[in-house]
């Protein structure tokens, strides 16, 4: 399972990043990065709560 995202809807509010900071990082141009890979299976709850969380729904799993 990896994070998608979709950086037309992305506005980088960080909520992700709060969520599961080592999975998601806003760059010094405030731009989100995410995690190459899959997501490990002990963090993938955290996953799926920061996908639910993102207030511009640019966020899924796949």
């Amino acid at each position: 399972m990896k994070i998608i995202v979709d950086f037309d809807r992305c506005e980088a509010n960080g909520v992700c990043v709060g969520i599961a900071p080592d999975m998601f990082e806003l760059d010094d141009d405030d731009q989100l990065t995410v995690a190459e890979g899959d997501i490990a299976a002990d963090r993938v709850a955290d996953a799926e709560e920061a996908v639910a969380q993102c207030p511009k729904a640019a966020l899924r799993l796949a």
